[in-house]
Formats: C-alpha cells, sequence, structure tokens
C-alpha cells in the first residue's frame, strides 16, 4: 500500500508541475498586459494645471457667443421657437462669467434675448443673420432695428452679417450699402463679420463700418496652426488686420477651439487644447489690451448635423447639462473618466485571455509561444484602445444612423481580439466571407466562426465606408483609429501565424484589399504627414488591406 501509494504520489507530481508550466506562459503575459495598460491610461489620463483658468468667475471674460439651441432644437427648423424660460436660464448662468453676449440672429425666439439680458445685467452684441433670402433679411434687420431702439442700455453695437461673403451669400457692394442703411437708423455701432482674410480681400467695407470684427479660428485656417502656437499667432493677425484698417478699432468677434473632432494637419481638438487656447488668448488680450469675444458659450449638438463632430464642440459649457468643462481650480484632462476605461480595458484584456487559457484546454497540443505572443499584443491593444473607442462613440456619434454605424464597429472591435485568441490558440484561419454568407456547401456549420466571420465583415464593410469618406469628402469625417485598430490586430495576426492551406484568393476580399490600400495612400497624402490620427487610420487600413490580401477560401 505504502509503495502503491507513494507510486501515486510519484505519477502526480509530474501532471501538476505540466499544469503549472501550461499555465506559466498565458499568466505571465497577462501579468505584463495588465501593467501596459495600466501604465498607459495612467499617462492618457494626467490632468494638465493652466497658468489661468479658461473661465474664472473672479475674472469675468469680456464677451461671449451664445446661441440658446438644445437637443433636437436647430436653427436650420423654421418650426424651432425658444422659449423665455430656457434662455432666462442660460443667461443668469453666463452673467456670473461674463459681462456680455454675441448673438447672430433675431428669429426663432432669439428676439427675447436683449429683453431677459438687460434683466440679467449683461450686454449684448446683437447679430443680423443675412443670407440669399432678401425679404428674410428686411425681417432680420427690421427686427434687430426695433431691439437697438427698445433696448439702448443693453444692445451696445449690431453685427449686420456673419461670414455672409465666406458664404458667397452677398456681394460686397450690397453688403456695403445694407451697412449704410442699417447705420441710419440706429444710434448703437454697426459693424459686419467675418474671417480675417475676408476684411483684407474686401477693404472697401472700410466707410460703411464703425468697427472692423473678424473672426480668427486657428483650427480653421487654410494652414491649421497647432493650439500651442494659437495664441501668437491670434496677435499676428490682429496686428496685421489693424494695420490694413488704420482708424478702426479691431473686435476679435470669434476666437476658440473645439473639444472633439477630426484633427486638421497638426490640429488636435481636446479638451487640454480647447482650455489651453482659451486661457492663453484671454491672458494676451489682458496684456495686450484688445477686445474679444469667445466663441462659444455652449456645446451645439444642431451643427453636427452640417459640419460632423466638430461643429458641436465649440463650447465651454456642455450642451446637455449646461455645466463648465473646466471649472476654475480644478485639473484637465483629455479623459477625465481614465480609471473606469482602464478598469474596462483590463476586464478585455481578462477575457481576450480566459478564452485563450480555455481553448489550450480543449486543443491536443501545446500552443507555440508565437501563438501567445500574437494573443498578448491583440489583448494589451484592445485594452488600451478600448476605452478611446469608447468615448469617440460617445462624441462622434449623431443620429440613429451614426449610434448604429459606430456602435456596430465598436461592438465588431472589441468582439474581434476575443475571436482572434480562440483562433490563435487553436490555429484556426480567418474565415472568408463565403464561410459565413456563401451558399449550402460553402458555409461553416460551426456558430463561433459564423460569429467570427460577421464580426469581421462588420468591420471590413464599416472600415470601407470610412476609407471612401476620408477620400470623397474628408472634411468633416472622423478618424476611426482606435476600433479599427483593436480588429486589425488580431486580423492580421491570425493571417501570418494562422495561415490557410487552401490556395483560391477570393474576389470578394482581394477589391476590399484594393479599396483599402488606395484609400491609405490617398488619404496619408492629402493629409499631410502632421496629421498622426490619419496616419493612424491609415496604417489600420494597411493592415486590413493585407489581411485581407492574404485570406484564402
Amino acid at each position: 500500500m505504502r509503495s502503491a501509494e507513494n507510486g501515486v504520489r510519484f505519477a502526480v507530481v509530474p501532471a501538476r508541475r505540466t499544469e503549472l508550466a501550461h499555465l506559466r506562459t498565458p499568466l505571465t503575459l497577462l501579468l505584463t498586459s495588465l501593467a501596459v495598460i495600466a501604465t498607459v491610461w495612467w499617462w492618457l489620463g494626467m490632468s494638465v494645471d493652466l497658468v489661468r483658468a479658461p473661465i474664472d468667475p473672479n475674472d469675468k471674460v469680456q464677451c461671449i457667443s451664445y446661441a440658446p439651441f438644445r437637443s433636437h432644437q436647430t436653427s436650420l427648423s423654421a418650426a424651432t421657437q425658444v422659449s423665455r424660460e430656457q434662455i432666462a436660464e442660460d443667461l443668469a448662468q453666463l452673467a456670473r462669467i461674463s459681462d456680455c453676449i454675441r448673438t447672430y440672429a433675431t428669429d426663432l425666439g432669439l428676439d427675447q434675448i436683449p429683453g431677459l439680458a438687460a434683466q440679467a445685467g449683461l450686454k449684448v452684441i446683437q447679430g443680423i443673420f443675412l443670407d440669399k433670402n432678401k425679404q428674410k433679411n428686411q425681417t432680420q434687420i427690421a427686427t434687430a432695428v426695433r431691439l437697438a431702439r427698445e433696448y439702448p442700455e443693453t444692445i451696445i453695437a449690431l453685427v449686420v452679417g456673419n461670414e455672409t461673403l465666406l458664404r458667397k451669400d452677398i456681394t460686397a457692394s450690397d453688403l456695403a450699402a445694407t451697412l449704410r442703411s442699417v447705420k441710419a437708423q440706429v444710434a448703437v455701432p454697426v459693424t459686419y463679420a467675418d474671417v480675417w482674410e475676408f476684411w483684407l480681400d474686401n477693404r472697401e467695407l472700410y466707410d460703411a463700418v464703425d468697427f472692423v470684427t473678424i473672426h480668427i479660428l486657428p483650427y480653421w485656417e487654410n494652414e491649421p496652426v497647432r493650439a500651442e502656437l494659437a495664441a501668437a499667432h491670434v496677435d499676428t493677425i490682429r496686428r496685421r488686420v489693424a494695420a490694413a484698417f488704420p482708424g478702426k478699432e479691431i473686435l476679435i468677434g470669434e476666437i476658440g477651439w473645439p473639444s472633439e473632432g477630426r484633427m486638421r494637419q497638426s490640429a488636435l481638438p481636446s479638451r487640454v487644447n480647447q482650455a489651453r487656447v482659451v486661457s492663453e488668448i484671454l491672458d494676451l488680450a489682458r496684456r495686450e489690451n484688445f477686445r474679444v469675444n469667445l466663441f462659444e458659450a455652449y456645446d451645439e449638438s444642431w451643427k453636427r448635423e452640417i459640419e460632423g463632430t466638430i461643429g458641436g464642440y465649440w463650447g465651454l459649457f456642455d450642451s446637455v447639462q449646461r455645466t463648465l468643462k473646466y471649472p476654475a481650480g480644478t485639473p484637465i484632462s483629455n479623459f477625465p473618466l481614465w480609471k473606469l476605461q482602464m478598469c474596462s480595458g483590463m476586464a478585455l484584456a481578462i477575457l481576450v485571455f480566459g478564452a485563450a487559457w480555455l481553448t489550450s484546454r480543449r486543443t491536443l497540443w501545446r500552443p507555440e509561444l508565437a501563438s501567445w505572443l500574437g494573443v498578448w499584443i491583440s489583448a494589451t491593444t484592445a485594452g488600451i484602445l478600448l476605452g478611446v473607442a469608447a468615448q469617440k462613440m460617445l462624441y462622434e456619434s449623431y443620429g440613429i444612423v451614426g449610434w448604429l454605424q459606430w456602435g456596430s464597429l465598436l461592438l465588431a472591435a472589441t468582439a474581434s481580439p476575443v475571436f482572434g485568441a480562440i483562433a490563435l490558440i487553436s490555429g484556426r484561419p480567418l474565415p472568408s466571407f463565403l464561410e459565413v454568407l456563401g451558399p449550402e456547401g460553402y458555409r461553416t456549420e460551426s456558430a463561433l466562426v459564423t460569429m467570427h466571420g460577421l464580426a469581421w465583415i462588420a468591420i471590413v464593410v464599416i472600415g470601407t465606408a470610412t476609407a471612401i469618406g476620408l477620400v470623397f469628402d474628408p472634411r468633416f469625417i472622423d478618424f476611426p483609429f482606435a476600433a479599427l485598430t483593436m480588429a486589425a490586430i488580431p486580423t492580421a495576426a491570425m493571417a501570418v501565424l494562422n495561415s490557410s492551406k487552401k490556395e483560391t484568393r477570393p474576389l470578394a476580399e482581394s477589391m476590399f484589399a484594393g479599396v483599402f490600400l488606395m484609400a491609405a495612400i490617398y488619404v496619408g497624402i492629402n493629409e499631410g504627414p502632421a496629421n498622426w490620427q490619419s496616419l493612424w487610420t491609415c496604417a489600420a487600413y494597411l493592415l486590413l488591406a493585407g489581411t485581407l490580401w492574404r485570406t484564402r477560401a
């Protein structure tokens, strides 16, 4: 019995050691993956302390652009009618941070603003919106003239037209005549507002205005200016315009920076950059003693319909909660929820390794180290980028179609490293489209392979839609670099490590590969080498193209 017992013990110990050895590699890789994810997210979540708060209630800003539209409200619909209560609530809030607001029109209930501003103790730079509709223009002008006469202590200037020349809605000569007509009817100063280049190109407006109102938006320049250089750029342009219009006061009627959206060359929209630009511009205005109006008070989600993500995030207050984005004394981070994003990424990495380990338990062979390294790269990449991709989806999704598109991409991208880990460990190649959507006899009978294939198809189709958009209509299209990379890494690892023994290259995959390749080349050149979002997205397109090209059916 003793020898038998000893014999049993002798037989069990090597088995346990084999089990531990089988677990040691994935466990070690998992721990290093979690450490990398935590380190990267700690870095991403680092806060920035600015010398001056962007908005400090103890040091009010001179003036700020205000439009009252919320949620479903839009200036694009004549049915929109903003209530007095809604405007009064906003103005009471704005009166705590500024002494002045700038408006842009007099319809849709906006004619109520001057009266309510007077009650809140705010001055108003009243806007008159001009476009190609002459009858509507006359109504706008008549209403503004009436308001200027009714509230002479509140309305301090009229802005006759906003970027009308930029939009080519009116000629410079007609605009000058309109300006003179309005000046003859009111006692307050009259001006016109446009991007600074259009003032330099239309100097005949000099005699028609009491002062010059220019817009300087470094992000939207023909040669975009990065946030760190925005203040210096504004100062240079202001001096240039002042030299071109001697004797006229120069009001910077719009200056700001977006907190979300796509890069333009080196100009990166972000929370930190928005706060930095506003803070530095206000500091410059104090030192150089010039007038400035910030663009803008509240985020306007309706603008995303015509300008993409970038149009909805110029505000210093959130559009839904109406809360200040950067309260004085609060450190500013591009990822204020970074701890939650980090934990979500770590949970995904654990899920990926768990799926791989369970698969390895069911295989008849021990997976090679290369396969585990493929799992590590997929899990670590996904763990880092899940939080980034989720944040981009929340800010960049607009309307039902937008939420379906970006939600589906994020879901497929999140599933991709999990399915990829199972495939890497089991030695299974990436499923072809034919195995998932083909006729009877071609389709796989495995539910797991089918789900993997459907996720892969969703990634390719949505990725192709973004690639085509960035080629033919790139101005407002966001770069889906985070979600596409989450999907591209595990599929590329499968293409390299688990190559199919079949020889036929499918036509559908080859066509998609060609689209991704051509889009990557064109977009990379078109956006320029300074746009890292573009370069990253192009790299993901190339990975997808290479994976599709290696697919066999």
